[in-house]
């Protein structure tokens, strides 16, 4: 398997003008969450400086982000960059959009990405080296990772006091049991997707109301689906991929939650440094406010976890 591009979805809430635009449209708390627009410990560039390190075989780097926004340290010129803004690809009448789930469903649509590619957000990183067998079978099967906790039922999908994320996954597993029959599925650990552009099409197109409804809301609402979660178990369903075994995926996709207590930050990254596990996801959850010293100790890690500038970084 050959010429695998990457994919990237990226926003910076301290752009100017966003967080304008998003007080113009944003009625809940819950829509204002910085937890999944915030980019303080810049992430996406100690991402892509894992990428040049650990998966030197990555064809193309995929940005799909908000106009204009681009990284202030990327060089978009770069002939292995390719920056996509939402407007190249969505409805004009569902921007802006604050819904990651809605950009999902626009990621086959990337023009002249690789089948397959491989989806990070960005805040994965990788931790140790991969290869794209870490991601595909010899036989050309998507590898998920499932963790053993179970996600909500699918009679959880119109409730109004679980998180969106969370009546989303129930949502979704509205969907698949209607279609291959009931199950309690696993959650699936947040890590790097493979995905086969026509797969994800089809999955798409099979529920193509919800589809739609997920694409028009420019925040995540009840009724919306995670296309990424949902892409997982169709693709098992459907015999196209195989799941990863549950107890190996804490340790080869390391889950690290951002929490605002020192300890548990560097008994984390200590335990980083121990295992190596090859892909990590350092998943912001500092809330409005993100603990000084928390981030000053992330930052100093990832400075010395990825001391070398990636190939499209400008020269400070």
């Amino acid at each position: 398997m050959s010429g695998i591009d990457l994919a990237y979805t990226w926003v910076d809430d301290a752009f100017p003008g966003y967080a304008a635009q998003l007080g113009q449209y944003a009625r809940k708390q819950q829509d204002s969450n910085p937890n999944r627009t915030r980019d303080n410990l810049e992430l996406l560039r100690y991402s892509l400086r894992s990428v040049a390190r650990y998966a030197p075989w990555v064809r193309n780097i995929y940005l799909f982000t908000m106009r204009p926004q681009v990284p202030a340290w990327l060089d978009a010129a770069h002939p292995r960059v390719r920056i996509v803004h939402h407007d190249e690809l969505m409805d004009p009448a569902h921007l802006p959009t604050f819904n990651s789930f809605a950009l999902y469903t626009h990621l086959h649509r990337l023009p002249g990405i690789s089948s397959p590619f491989l989806f990070l957000e960005d805040d994965m990183l990788f931790r140790a080296p991969v290869t794209p067998q870490d991601f595909w079978t010899p036989d050309g099967r998507l590898r998920v990772f499932p963790r053993y906790t179970r996600t909500a039922p699918p009679e959880h999908a119109q409730r109004t006091d679980l998180s969106p994320w969370n009546a989303a996954l129930a949502r979704a597993n509205q969907l698949l049991d209607a279609r291959f029959g009931p199950a309690r599925r696993r959650a699936i650990n947040h890590a790097p997707l493979p995905i086969d552009p026509e797969l994800w099409r089809e999955m798409l197109e099979t529920w193509p109301e919800v589809t739609e409804h997920t694409r028009a809301s420019r925040f995540r609402s009840l009724g919306n689906v995670p296309p990424e979660y949902l892409y997982a178990h169709y693709a098992l369903l459907r015999g196209r991929a195989v799941a990863h075994p549950a107890r190996r995926t804490w340790r080869d996709v390391f889950y690290f939650p951002l929490e605002n207590w020192p300890l548990h930050a560097r008994l984390q990254t200590a335990l980083i440094d121990r295992l190596q596990p090859k892909c990590m996801n350092l998943n912001d959850n500092f809330g409005p406010h993100p603990h000084p010293g928390v981030a000053a100790h992330l930052r100093a890690t990832l400075r010395r976890w990825y001391p070398e500038p990636g190939p499209w970084e400008i020269a400070a």
